[in-house]
């Protein structure tokens, strides 16, 4: 299955590596299917938010495709991914999740 919708209201999202273009292991720019509109990556720190009982799990990082510039966001930054999806991918014996959004914006207090 690809491109499945996320819910991510239970997760505090923050930026640990500030967005940069995307490209391929060449070096090469990645871009958007069937434009030259370049893609872009931002790495964040999903972390759980507490339960009722006060436990906070363990929280992980994950890289995120963006599919549009997503302007200033700052490493340390709280913030909220527009429309996430996440496709699973399988290649030469190896497997995991691709994220993607079509953009990021702060957190508003």
């Amino acid at each position: 299955m690809r491109n499945i919708p996320v819910n991510l209201a239970g997760f505090k999202l923050r930026v640990v590596e500030e967005p940069s273009i995307k490209t391929d292991q060449d070096g090469k720019v990645k871009t958007a299917y069937g434009t030259d509109d370049p893609l872009y990556v931002v790495a964040v720190f999903a972390k759980p938010l507490a339960t009722e009982d006060g436990y906070r799990g363990r929280g992980e990082e994950l890289k995120i495709t963006l599919a549009a510039n997503p302007g200033p966001v700052e490493e340390g930054e709280l913030v909220e991914l527009i429309a996430p999806t996440v496709s699973h991918w399988e290649n030469e014996g190896r497997s995991g999740l691709s994220w993607k959004a079509q953009g990021v914006k702060p957190v508003t207090r």
